[in-house]
């Protein structure tokens, strides 16, 4: 009777580690194959010369490598044909040793595809005061513009919307609060469409909401790291369970804000599970 179990339980041992092998596969692939993302936001407050303007974003690269130099990544990005690339924070991860090269050899990629915004997240500052201005320093070198508690204007045929963004709020103490941002949007009693990227998903309902941008785009959540049918995230970036804001478009006040599922994570031995990294291409339409 030995003699004739002992094929069979060598066949379930092969099974096992096929189906072991499969899942690394899977696991792998989860988490380095890109996926694009076509979205809409549609508003009546968007100038009519800005229909149709398309936006990539891209979050929480966290120092990832997508292809060598990140030759897929930037293939990815040129194929979505932007008229806008918007870097929401956490570019680079509080890890690695060398944030700036990277940052500079990202941004000088990306603005060499089309105009491109940079917002500070957490781990940007977890390198370190000096280190953020290093950074900054780099992505404006290379052609980006860099957001801090500011907002710059953006023309077309006559017509003006705003593109404004806040420092994480790990920067300076006593840095320019985002209310303070908007008030200046709102000078003599202007009313313009305005963009606001922050990184933070999870500061939109108390604070980001509450100032009047008409969309926000934000990063930070991960996607919720895992993913799951009819559940959503799994896992916020606070170590809650079933997080909110953690992927595509919210509304909260009477504000809307997109949330990128972002491309890395941090730390990367907690894979990415249903939750492929992320390059967000939104369309602005007018309604």
């Amino acid at each position: 009777m030995a003699n004739r179990r002992r094929p069979r339980s060598r066949l379930h041992a092969v099974m096992r580690c096929g189906l072991l092998a499969l899942l690394v596969l899977f696991v792998y692939w989860d988490n380095t194959a890109l996926r694009t993302d076509s979205l809409t936001y549609t508003s009546t407050a968007l100038p009519a010369e800005f229909d149709g303007l398309r936006i990539v974003q891209l979050s929480d690269l966290h120092n990832r490598e997508f292809g060598e130099d990140n030759a897929r990544l930037y293939r990815a990005v040129e194929q979505a044909a932007p008229d806008l690339i918007f870097l929401t924070g956490d570019l680079v991860d509080e890890y690695a040793e060398a944030p700036v090269p990277y940052a500079r050899a990202v941004g000088e990629a990306l603005s060499a595809i089309a105009p491109t915004y940079f917002v500070t997240g957490i781990h940007e500052w977890a390198h370190g005061n000096a280190v953020v201005e290093e950074i900054k320093t780099a992505l404006r070198e290379a052609g980006v513009t860099v957001l801090s508690n500011q907002c710059v204007p953006l023309e077309r045929g006559g017509e003006t919307i705003f593109i404004a963004g806040v420092d994480d709020p790990n920067g300076y103490a006593d840095q320019r609060s985002p209310a303070d941002l908007a008030a200046e949007i709102y000078q003599n009693g202007a009313d313009p469409f305005w963009l606001l990227l922050a990184h933070r998903n999870d500061r939109f309902a108390g604070e980001y909401s509450l100032l009047g941008a008409d969309l926000t785009i934000s990063g930070h959540g991960h996607g919720g790291i895992w993913r799951f049918p009819f559940v959503g995230g799994v896992f916020g970036t606070q170590r809650n369970l079933f997080p909110s804001y953690t992927s595509g478009f919210y509304a909260d006040n009477g504000a809307s804000v997109f949330v990128s599922r972002g491309l890395g994570n941090s730390p990367r031995v907690i894979p990415r599970i249903l939750n492929r990294p992320q390059v967000a291409v939104i369309t602005l339409k007018k309604g």
